[in-house]
């Protein structure tokens, strides 16, 4: 199974949360990998860097898909 990462963002109600304000999300993208998705992740969070209301965050979802794959690995 492929280790899929999602990467989205948006503006935050409070930069200390992630609770995201609905009319400000951003997909970024579903990546194969880790590596790709932290990419990703450096270049949204770099081009918002002097917005301190954006948030951008990896979502394992390969993790959500198979939970029980990561806990018997341990």
């Amino acid at each position: 199974m492929s280790k899929l990462h999602l990467v989205f963002g948006g503006k935050v109600t409070d930069p200390q949360t992630l609770d995201f304000r609905e009319d400000t999300i951003e997909v970024v993208g579903i990546f194969p990998n880790y590596a790709q998705a932290e990419k990703a992740w450096r270049a949204a969070a770099q081009r918002t860097v002097d917005d301190a209301e954006m948030k951008f965050v990896v979502v394992h979802l390969h993790r959500l898909l198979e939970p029980d794959i990561d806990l018997a690995k341990g």
